[in-house]
This record gives C-alpha cells, structure tokens and sequence, in this order.
C-alpha cells in the first residue's frame, strides 16, 4: 500500500503538477474545500476569459502569476514550468500527478464530450472541444514532459506526494477525507 504524507504536512501553499488531463484541477478543487484554501487555475492565468483558449502576453500572465503566489494560502494547479521556479520559492508542499497517457487522452475525451463548461479550470464563457493540437501535446510532448516532472520532483525538497496511478489517487482522496468529484 501506497504511503501518503498528512495533507496538513503540505503546508498552506500547495503546488499541483502533472500532465495535460491527470486530474490536477479536481484535485485542487478538493483539497481547496477540505484545506479552505483559495484555488488557482494556472490554465486561467494564462489564457483570457471567454475566448478559446487565447494565451495572454507572457508578461501579463507573469504578472498574474507572481500576483497569485504572493499570497499566504493557496492551492495552484498548472505547470507553466518557465515559471515554476518562482513558484516553488514561495510553496510549503507539491503533489505530483503522473498518469499515463492513455488515462490523459480519456480524460480529455470525457471532460470535452461530458463535462463541457462544468469542468474544474476551464475558461468562463468557454466550452472545451477536441482540438487536434491538444492531443498531439497529450501523445507527444506529455510523455516527455512526464520524465521532466518526474526529475524535477526528485530534487524538490519540500514536503512532497507522488501519486502514479489513478489507485493511488484515489487513496489520497479517502485517506485525505477529500470531497469526492
């Protein structure tokens, strides 16, 4: 059985990571309830409400970022990794997800086709859709990015959680005493 820290050992400032439709928004949004602490969708930060998925510039969307993390509590979900290291300065703990592929492409698959505008970290005034470029970077730039994160959790000092299996997920949810989604 998989050993899970306390979440209160994480700290007010969590740091969510992990691959495109792993699940990090729902979990951010739990924990949020569980912990009372405000939640941010990086995806949000970076692109303008009510349009489809249109980036900010990189300077705007840093600004909101560095914005955010100034605060004392906060649950961020999101990688945005030119960015991470600001982020990581300020953070009291990290959760990385690191689902495989498949499971990123289903996920994808039912939060377009299922959960449209009710999803957990979507844009306001936006519907998701499948978009051709999305699932190139799911298949081919995630599973790089997979190892990327992997090595990078390995050298963060911080109080830290690996979760690599949707079982595992699942038992932080039931031993976190988290809100089910």
């Amino acid at each position: 059985m998989h050993s899970l820290p306390y979440l209160q050992s994480l700290g007010p400032r969590i740091c969510i990571l992990g691959p495109s439709n792993s699940g990090k928004s729902t979990l951010a949004q739990a924990i949020s309830i569980k912990q009372h602490l405000p939640v941010i969708h990086l995806d949000q930060l970076y692109h303008y409400p009510d349009t489809d998925w249109q980036p900010r510039p990189f300077e705007a969307f840093s600004a909101l970022h560095d914005a955010a993390i100034s605060e004392n509590r906060w649950i961020i979900e999101g990688n945005y990794t030119k960015i991470l290291p600001a982020r990581l300065a300020q953070a009291t703990g990290v959760i990385l997800l690191d689902c495989s592929t498949l499971m990123s492409i289903i996920r994808y698959f039912q939060r377009t086709w299922f959960q449209k505008s009710k999803r957990l970290g979507t844009l306001s005034g936006n519907q998701d859709s499948i978009k051709w470029h999305m699932l190139q970077h799911i298949m081919i730039t995630t599973p790089k990015n997979r190892q990327k994160y992997r090595s990078l959790y390995s050298k963060i000092a911080l109080p830290k959680c690996y979760l690599n299996s949707r079982a595992q997920l699942n038992q932080a949810y039931e031993v976190w005493e988290l809100p089910l989604p």
